[in-house]
């Protein structure tokens, strides 16, 4: 699918990888302007830290809309 943005959320303390998905739907509601169009889930980790990214691909609703004819 076409984008035409990216929005990368990421975390590494226990307390914020808890948070992430409250933070991703605050942004999607603040933004209601686009259309996620997909969506990608990495964990990462090493000797003391774990990550966690949550990547957002998305169009802007003039471009969704455009795309749709």
């Amino acid at each position: 699918m076409a984008f035409t943005g990216v929005k990368v959320f990421s975390a590494t303390k226990a307390r914020e990888r808890e948070e992430l998905g409250e933070k991703v739907t605050g942004w999607i509601r603040d933004n209601a302007g686009v259309h996620v169009t997909d969506k990608i889930v990495t964990q990462s980790s090493d000797r003391e830290f774990h990550c966690l990214t949550i990547t957002l691909f998305y169009q802007h609703a003039h471009a969704a809309a455009a795309a749709a004819r």
